[in-house]
Formats: C-alpha cells, sequence, structure tokens
C-alpha cells in the first residue's frame, strides 16, 4: 500500500481530484494538513472527497459578484457578514463544504463578529456562491442541503441561477430571498457590459442598478 502525503497531490489550475473511502476522520486529518493557505477547495460527502483547483475566470467572477452581493447590501442598508471559503461540516451529516463565498444576513446579528462556528449549534450561513458548477465532480446540493444554507446562487458560463432550499432540496427560483426587490439574475450581464473598463466601473455600475430598482421587498 503506498500512502501519500495531501502536500504531494498537484491540482493544477481547473482540475480536480476525486478520492473515495475517506472518512471522517481522515477528512479532518486532511484539512488539518492542509490548512487554511492553500489554493484548492474541498468538498465532503459521505466519504467522498473532492479537492478542486480554480482558474483564474473563476477566481475573477467570485470576486465580482462577491463585491456586488457586498454593494449591493450597503445600498439597500442591509448588514451582513463575510467568511468567504470557510469549511462548514457537519460530522453527522457526513457533509462538509468549502464555498466560494458565503454570507449571513437573515441570521448576521447571531455571528456580529464570530470568528469560529460550530454548525451544532450556529446557523448556517444564508447564502452560499457557487462558480462554475459544471467543473465539479461532486454534486454540491445535497452537501448544502444537509447543512441548511437556505439559498445559493450559482454562476456558470455567463448565467446566475438562485436555489431555494424547499423541503431537503433546491429548487430554482426567479427571486432571492435576502434581495427579494431585485432580479439579481441580471447582475452577470451587468458584469459583463463594464468588465473591460476594471473593477471600479463595475462596482458602480452594481451601485446605480440597485438605486434605480423599485425596493418593495427585501429583508
Amino acid at each position: 500500500m503506498v500512502t501519500l502525503q495531501l502536500r504531494q497531490l498537484d491540482v493544477p489550475p481547473g482540475q480536480r481530484i476525486l478520492l473515495h473511502e475517506v472518512s471522517w476522520a481522515e477528512f479532518e486529518a486532511i484539512l488539518e494538513e492542509l490548512g487554511d493557505h492553500r489554493s484548492t477547495r474541498l468538498a465532503y460527502d459521505h466519504g467522498l472527497l473532492e479537492l478542486m483547483a480554480p482558474l483564474p475566470e473563476h477566481e475573477y467572477f467570485k470576486e465580482t459578484i462577491s463585491d456586488a452581493v457586498k454593494d449591493i447590501s450597503e445600498e439597500l442598508a442591509i448588514d451582513y457578514e463575510s467568511y468567504g471559503s470557510t469549511t462548514w461540516r457537519k460530522q453527522a451529516k457526513q457533509a462538509g463544504i468549502e464555498p466560494d463565498n458565503c454570507f449571513y444576513f437573515q441570521n448576521e446579528a447571531l455571528v456580529r463578529g464570530k470568528l469560529t462556528f460550530d454548525l451544532s449549534q450556529d446557523p448556517p450561513p444564508d447564502l452560499a456562491l457557487e462558480i462554475d458548477l459544471t467543473s465539479k465532480s461532486l454534486n454540491r446540493f445535497p452537501i448544502y442541503a444537509r447543512l441548511g444554507i437556505p439559498e445559493i446562487w450559482a454562476y456558470d458560463q455567463g448565467q446566475l441561477t438562485v436555489y431555494l432550499l424547499q423541503a431537503d432540496e433546491y429548487q430554482p427560483s426567479p427571486k432571492s430571498r435576502v434581495f427579494s426587490s431585485l432580479n439579481v439574475q441580471e447582475l452577470p450581464s451587468l458584469i459583463e457590459a463594464h468588465r473591460d473598463q476594471g473593477r471600479l466601473a463595475v462596482r458602480r455600475a452594481v451601485r446605480e442598478w440597485v438605486r434605480g430598482q423599485d425596493h418593495d421587498s427585501s429583508i
């Protein structure tokens, strides 16, 4: 039997490795060995462990859509917390995931300023962001569902789809629970229209777009 150290595994950008029959204890040990300062993202589902290294395009849209979420929140005066690619996990559910970004809105007051989390006691994030789902081997939705994350924004090939958790399954929705007054599916085209003008231009455009909407309903 050949034993490899995880640091020996080189995952090229845009590629992924799927490991089978990984116990929960091994998953925890892998998280500790790899540490927080790494480019790979992990997902764990009942013994299957995926390691994925994102491409620059992936990271661009992760950052740009994350900035849009923050800018919208500030324009609507909605308190939020952002926890990036934090590893969320529940041993009882045999589920672990590192989203591209995640946010608290409805439960922001319950986690304000927190630096450590235990999902057996703390609420999960209210919104998770996933970029390029088609590039990932594991179906991440069942993992998110078992962790109880109520909303996912999935960006893939120029489209942003909102999924809401309903009866333990995610269903596409025309509206976001977080920003119910906005058609957030318009964000990719807004970003694309200003991308070659730079990040500040994109952020200004998002803020102007929010100001031009009818905000009769938001959280």
